[in-house]
């Protein structure tokens, strides 16, 4: 695999500044963080028929089309709830009708005592995920997320912060090809240990310039998540643009 960053920054600082405890367990489930495909609830809400639900992910997804690249922009947000809770703004191709691979990137976000911590990251699922380094990512940041396959079995994710002018980009490769159905703008209650990690509240999400080559959201499924019979987001789309609201 390729790995190119462009350019070079070591980032510690926020991590240095978190209790230790807090720290190592934050460590631990970086180690153990993995996207998941859309684990869907119900078909449609009954009074709004354009809407479906799942457990983990909100956002827009288009489905049965052929797509070979995906992207959105997005404000990194400050997430708020109690230590550990997290989320994770995201885009990627396949995970919904096509349920074996899924390949995105995307940025984590956690609260902690001591201000919320960021990771930059990339998942050819089924295999985990992993971290970027070299990026800086701090609250208010513009960010934009880029999925292109070369192949079903590979493709780039690149994450670029337009605010300090980095960028991060990752070939991959995998023995389980993608379909190509999907193209997806999400945020995620992402799973650690095969369960889902406490949801932080992540304000609002808003993908604006998305796009999957000539196909923009505006048309795209939306879906929320729903988890112990509580409607925990609130999705729309409108164009270019897909908004995503903690409830």
């Amino acid at each position: 695999m390729l790995f190119k960053v462009v350019p070079l920054f070591l980032l510690a600082s926020t991590v240095l500044a978190i209790p230790s405890k807090l720290g190592a367990r934050l460590a631990r489930r970086r180690a153990n963080r993995q996207s998941q495909i859309i684990n869907r609830l119900e078909q449609v809400d009954s009074a709004i028929s354009d809407v479906q639900y799942s457990n983990n992910w909100a956002g827009a997804v288009w489905a049965e089309n052929t797509f070979t690249f995906v992207t959105g922009t997005f404000v990194v947000p400050t997430p708020s709830g109690n230590n550990g809770d997290s989320a994770s703004a995201w885009v990627g191709i396949d995970g919904d009708t096509c349920t074996s691979a899924i390949l995105q990137t995307g940025i984590d976000f956690t609260v902690s005592a001591n201000g919320p911590t960021y990771a930059a990251w990339y998942e050819f699922y089924p295999a985990p995920s992993a971290d970027f380094s070299g990026i800086t990512i701090a609250p208010g940041d513009t960010i934009q997320l880029s999925i292109t396959t070369s192949s079903l079995h590979s493709g780039t994710a690149t994450i670029d912060n337009l605010t300090r002018n980095e960028q991060v980009s990752q070939d991959l490769s995998s023995t389980v090809p993608l379909c190509g159905q999907n193209a997806e703008w999400i945020v995620e209650d992402y799973d650690v240990n095969s369960g889902l990690v406490p949801f932080a509240n992540f304000g609002t999400v808003t993908f604006t310039d998305a796009n999957a080559g000539v196909y923009t959201p505006s048309g795209a499924g939306i879906i929320d998540i729903k988890q112990n019979g509580q409607v925990l987001t609130s999705t729309s789309i409108a164009g270019s643009s897909v908004t995503i609201k903690h409830t």
